[in-house]
């Protein structure tokens, strides 16, 4: 493993830990050249399915993506990065159980403000704005009442 600080490939695992689920796991490294610490994570490859953008390209999922707009959308937020690392990974987990080679980006998108929604109201206005491609201010109200319209209950 290549050290941050310094770039030697030389270093020491000191601690290992599996997570919660079992799916991961957490190494604390210390680097022989600078003595820098550091953590690496290792988990199962599994097999993502490509994701068809709207204009009909395609590319393979990235969980990166995923937690690049979590994190934007909740910048300045009382909301710690594990939680959003939480998201991303519930959303990889549901996307591997359905067991499809292709996935619409559509799909993605409704998972992270499905997310937000229930976690941040206003990470999700902002995810909602971006996604939604907000024209004006109407279109922004009327995602607001959304949020503030009581839940029908059905009978």
């Amino acid at each position: 493993m290549k050290c941050p600080f310094c770039g030697s490939v030389e270093d020491k695992v000191i601690d290992s830990r599996s997570s919660k689920e079992g799916d991961t796991i957490r190494r604390r490294r210390v680097c022989l050249k600078c003595e820098g610490r550091f953590t690496s994570y290792e988990r199962v490859e599994d097999p993502l399915p490509m994701v068809v953008k709207k204009d009909g390209r395609r590319e393979p999922f990235d969980r990166h993506k995923v937690l690049t707009g979590l994190k934007k959308s909740c910048e300045k937020r009382p909301i710690p990065v594990e939680k959003l690392e939480d998201i991303e990974a519930e959303i990889e987990k549901k996307l591997v159980s359905l067991g499809v080679k292709e996935i619409p980006s559509s799909w993605v998108g409704e998972e992270i403000m499905s997310s937000l929604k229930e976690l941040d109201k206003v990470a999700y206005v902002r995810f909602a704005s971006v996604y939604r491609h907000f024209k004006d201010i109407n279109d922004f109200m009327d995602e607001m009442k959304t949020l503030f319209e009581p839940r029908r209950q059905s009978r």
